[in-house]
């Protein structure tokens, strides 16, 4: 697990949350973690479902971007128990698996990862601007339902 931010920054201050990226990919972490930090996010990364559930652990997080298909904790699994120990931190879940037999009907394991709690879903590759729009909306959703004043009061 690898936390990006500044010394003086453990607390949430406004317009600037806090997102752990789940994600075995580091190629993909390290895009996602550039883009955010611009866009003036603090970053967690996280490399495995059990390094990201570490991370919940000792950090209070406004967002979580995880993606469904890694070694050992699948994504699921890990969908599943993010949810359960943060129910009211909004998930981004996230995948680029695709089938080789386009003929048989493949699971919709986006529309799976909604059903287990994610908040919204991105298939990879995705645009910057699509996962801000993403981000954005999650984060604007739970102001609207009182998700933030419930955790921070």
């Amino acid at each position: 697990m690898i936390e990006t931010q500044k010394p003086d920054a453990h607390e949430r201050t406004e317009g600037r949350y806090h997102v752990l990226v789940v994600d075995d990919d580091p190629m993909v972490c390290m895009a996602i973690e550039i883009y955010l930090q611009r866009n003036n996010f603090r970053v967690t990364i996280a490399d495995g479902g059990e390094a990201g559930l570490r991370a919940l652990e000792h950090a209070q997080v406004d967002l979580m971007i995880v993606d469904i298909f890694m070694p050992h904790m699948r994504g699921f699994e890990s969908i599943r128990l993010f949810h359960e120990r943060a129910p009211v931190v909004p998930l981004i879940a996230m995948s680029g698996y695709a089938f080789a037999d386009l003929i048989s009907p493949a699971p919709d394991f986006l529309r799976m990862a909604l059903e287990l709690g994610a908040a919204r879903c991105l298939r990879k590759p995705f645009t910057p601007q699509a996962l801000l729009a993403a981000i954005n909306d999650c984060l604007a959703e739970h102001r609207a339902n009182g998700g933030m004043a419930a955790r921070l009061g």
